[in-house]
């Protein structure tokens, strides 16, 4: 950004306002100032305590990112604003006797792991840095604060390797035999210095910048950049964020906690974001800048020790923090600094939290009266109360305990230990569960805790980087286990005596911090006892969480319009699912039940040759499956009951023709032939196919079998009647699966039709049974204006109309080319995860608006495993579905994401 004229400045084409000063923004401004910039503005306009700055704007980052220049305007707009910075503070940037010194910090929208670490300090150089020293009466301070510059600027701006620096600075302290860096002296660091100025000069093939402009300049190109490294998209996968933001750039005046004992930073969150309790939750460190405390160098103390250390800053920052949280309506993450005294708030956001925080804090601000039922229901999410219903280490078993960190993101992981992200990475594409351990992790990381089951520090504390990261993405975390003694070059742990290498398996529990070797056992957690009915919310000794969900999850069912049914074959899932909240079973599948000892008679059934034989192999069916029937429609007594038809690809109730056909040829080579086997094998050669999932099945199978699907209906009819005299209610729906075409449902819905009649003349009882299709084709989607003169309900079956949509299958294509998909960013998140809503979505979309043109009581639902993915139910909700189905430990889930969906509060945050 040196001159309007550089050819690496794009032109707009209109005005446009890039920079804008603290004073001008405000914290709904995040799209534009990003969510750092919008909130330094907001704690500006309340009259905190912020060091004077600018933000520059997430459209000159576009704009840099769409054309590999910045825009014309940006240079004289950001010297316009230097100007008043300047002028504001009574000194200029880098000016050689009293340098006036700014940081550069990257602020997306979201706060994002993998964006550009803060460069602290720029406008230090070798003319400064004494200016520095005299006017601040420290030339430790001076020399400290450049060589963290160096250090900062060269690795985040220049890509030097950091551990190029690391290295140089514990190679200072153990000449001087000290163990932390606050123990060297000005003249120890003048020399590293020199070492670090020489780093640079060999790793970047430059000089370190000496212009203070220039450092900068550079420095908010390389927030522009880091927009799109490796991890920040890795992270925005992750995390479903658009890739299209762009990132903010603020400049801020510095204020310095490395003055001395009477100076410091730290972090602080107005209540703790690991359980949600209310109290001083933070973190410390005197004598110290900015990233020193989340990136667990030295371990800091606890914020509520400040009190000793400097009561009147201390009694200043609790009463800002009551002002954040009221105003905020949250939980508030906290970034300060004390320079010699006098306290300054650098960063505010909305903090992440753990999965029970974000439950307990929502039930508390609404009894606060700080916000009402609605938004808490919008403060958490169904990912969140699935990571509360994963098991907890059982309490009674017997472990080795090696030791004990912080607890910073609950939950309870086993894996083996590994002790870099490559590793971590490796291993748990292999199938391997695998536990990340580091003295502290950074940036780079995130690709490997992304991949581990958790993640073990034994440094830093529950403001570390560890920590926020984990939180985040619902990792179990414990950081800072300092009895743990880390070697990450001879990938190794040990703690006294005992050594745990690479590979040899432990388990963290982040909910208390303890670290034991081996495999313990879990046992379920309390929110799962409470959905089972084992525990009751409103008990006098009722877990508190357990009683945050409670009251959350009964006031998502009082609003939403979504029902949520249960994908359930048998009994046993049917009353599990109806404990967890089913209001029916949207798919009992069939073909499950025809598994084990029965395989045989579908065997007998495919094989018959003539019509006595077919008929007596369903003769056999009959009796058992109704029985089947009996006890699902007792189980959901009530409610409905949706039963798919048989829909097995025809493979999977036929012997592997290799192993048949070596039985066989076994056989003759003894002279000692199966007559049927010989059957069999001629069978499967009949009937075999290339591509099974394509082939024979579904609606196809029930019309080239005759009396297959007859069967199943008078079976379902038979149960029903059965159940009605017994003074139940049963609820019966017919799926009729894989239809493409209306002339297959109609015949066999007159089939059907004329079963049941059957079944209502013999037994006398009068069955009201409706009769529809799963829509799983992209025909029966096309043409559902003609399907749905035939069927009284639809449920779309979102698996196999993904892999029809997209003619791949799920099976092939996630073990071979996934990967490499998600990895270019083809894919954000997997279609089959999250339902693709150009493609499947549009055909949902299309065929419900059709379908229900020609029958507008038509009912429709969706009984793929979309129906439990949060995002998915969004948009079942936005299209009009009456009702989702998934497996039964994801109804909860549905459950709470059905009522986001309707609640639709305004202005709730990504997390």
């Amino acid at each position: 950004m040196s001159e309007n004229k550089d050819p690496h400045v794009a032109h707009t084409s209109e005005s446009v306002k890039f920079v804008y000063d603290f004073t001008e923004g405000n914290k709904d401004l995040k799209d534009l100032l990003g969510g750092k910039g919008a909130n330094l503005a907001e704690m500006t306009n309340l009259g905190l305590p912020v060091p004077p700055g600018f933000t520059i704007t997430t459209e000159a980052c576009k704009t840099y990112l769409d054309s590999g220049e910045e825009p014309v305007e940006l240079r004289d707009e950001v010297s316009a604003h230097l100007d008043a910075l300047e002028k504001n503070m009574g000194k200029k940037l880098g000016q050689a006797d009293d340098p006036l010194l700014v940081s550069v910090r990257s602020g997306a929208k979201f706060s994002m792991p993998g964006m550009m670490d803060t460069v602290l300090n720029i406008g230090l150089s070798d003319k400064s840095v004494t200016g520095l020293a005299k006017q601040s009466g420290d030339d430790r301070f001076a020399w400290d604060s450049y060589r963290r510059l160096i250090q900062m600027f060269g690795k985040t701006v220049l890509g030097v390797d950091g551990e190029l620096f690391e290295d140089a600075l514990e190679k200072a302290k153990e000449a001087k035999k000290v163990a932390v860096d606050t123990d060297l002296e000005a003249a120890d660091l003048k020399k590293l210095v020199t070492k670090f100025k020489k780093i640079v000069k060999t790793e970047a093939g430059r000089d370190f910048p000496q212009d203070p402009r220039e450092q900068m300049d550079l420095a908010i190109r390389s927030v522009f950049e880091s927009w799109n490294t490796d991890r920040a998209k890795l992270y925005r996968r992750q995390e479903r964020i658009p890739g299209d933001l762009g990132t903010a750039v603020n400049v801020c005046s510095m204020v310095f906690g490395n003055l001395g004992p009477d100076s410091g930073t730290g972090v602080a969150f107005t209540r703790d974001p690991a359980s949600g309790h209310q109290g001083v939750y933070g973190d410390y460190l005197q004598n110290a800048q900015g990233e020193d405390v989340v990136a667990g160098i030295r371990n800091t103390v606890p914020l509520a020790d400040l009190e000793q250390i400097d009561k009147k800053s201390y009694d200043q920052l609790m009463q800002i923090m009551e002002t954040l949280e009221t105003h905020y309506k949250d939980l508030c993450d906290i970034e300060f600094t004390i320079e010699r005294g006098q306290l300054w708030m650098l960063q505010t956001r909305v903090g992440k939290r753990t999965a029970g925080a974000a439950f307990r804090i929502a039930t508390q601000l609404v009894d606060q009266g700080l916000i009402d039922e609605a938004e808490a229901l919008q403060r958490v999410n169904g990912a969140q109360l699935a990571q509360l219903m994963f098991p907890r280490f059982d309490e009674s078993a017997k472990t080795e305990q090696l030791g004990r960190g912080i607890a910073a993101s609950p939950g309870a992981a086993v894996g083996k230990a590994v002790f870099d992200s490559y590793t971590a990475i490796k291993w748990s594409r292999s199938g391997e569960k695998v536990i990340l351990i580091r003295r502290e992790t950074n940036p780079d990381d995130l690709d490997g805790m992304i991949a581990a089951e958790g993640i073990l520090t034994s440094r830093g504390g529950k403001t570390s980087h560890a920590a926020v990261v984990a939180r985040g993405m619902g990792k179990t975390c414990v950081c800072g286990a300092e009895d743990l003694e880390v070697d990450t070059k001879r990938r190794r742990m040990t703690v006294g005596e005992t050594v745990i290498e690479e590979g040899d398996v432990v388990s963290i529990d982040g909910s208390t911090g303890k670290v034991y070797l081996g495999e313990v056992p879990v046992v379920p957690s309390p929110v799962v006892e409470y959905f089972e009915g084992r525990m009751h919310a409103g008990a006098d000794d009722a877990d508190e969480l357990v009683a945050a969900v409670h009251r959350i999850m009964a006031y998502a069912d009082r609003v939403r319009r979504l029902r949520v049914r249960a994908n359930a074959d048998n009994a046993e899932d049917a009353l599990r699912a109806r404990r967890f909240g089913a209001q029916g079973i949207g798919l009992c599948r069939t073909e499950h039940m025809f598994l084990g000892e029965r395989r045989e008679m579908v065997e007998r059934l495919i094989l018959a040759d003539a019509d006595n034989e077919r008929e007596d192999a369903l003769k056999e069916l009959l009796p058992l499956q109704k029985q089947d029937f009996i006890e699902l429609f007792e189980a959901m007594d009530g409610l409905p009951v949706t039963v798919r038809l048989l829909d097995p690809p025809l493979h999977e109730f036929l012997p592997d023709i290799t192993e048949l056909s070596v039985r066989v040829a076994l056989a003759e080579s003894r002279k000692d032939a199966n007559e049927n086997d010989l059957r069999l094998l001629q069978a499967v050669h009949r009937l075999h196919e290339q591509n099974p999932m394509l082939g024979l099945r579904g609606v196809r199978l029930g019309l080239v079998i005759p009396g297959l699907f007859t069967m199943q209906v008078r079976a379902i009819a038979e149960a029903a009647a059965e159940r009605k005299t017994a003074k139940g209610d049963p609820r019966a729906e017919i799926m009729i699966p894989l239809v493409g075409t209306v002339q297959e449902l109609e015949i066999v819905r007159e089939e059907a039709e004329q079963v049941i009649a059957e079944v209502v003349e013999s037994t006398g009882v009068e069955l009201k049974l409706a009769l529809g299709t799963m829509i799983e084709l992209p025909r029966a989607a096309l043409t559902a204006d003609q399907i749905a003169e035939a069927a009284e309900f639809f449920s779309f079956g979102t698996n196999d109309l993904t892999q029809t949509v997209w003619g791949f299958s799920r099976d092939d294509v996630e073990a071979s080319f996934f990967t490499a998909y998600l990895e270019k960013g083809i894919f954000g998140v997997s279609p089959f995860e999250t339902i693709d809503k150009d493609g499947v979505g549009k055909l949902v979309r299309d065929a419900a608006k059709a379908g229900r043109e020609t029958r507008p009581d038509l009912k429709l639902g969706v009984c793929g495993e979309h129906g439990g993915d949060p995002e998915s139910v969004h948009f079942f909700h936005e299209v009009g579905l009456d009702y989702v189905s998934c497996s039964p430990f994801r109804i909860p889930v549905a459950r709470l994401e059905a009522g986001r969906a309707a609640s639709h509060s305004v202005g709730s945050d990504h997390r």
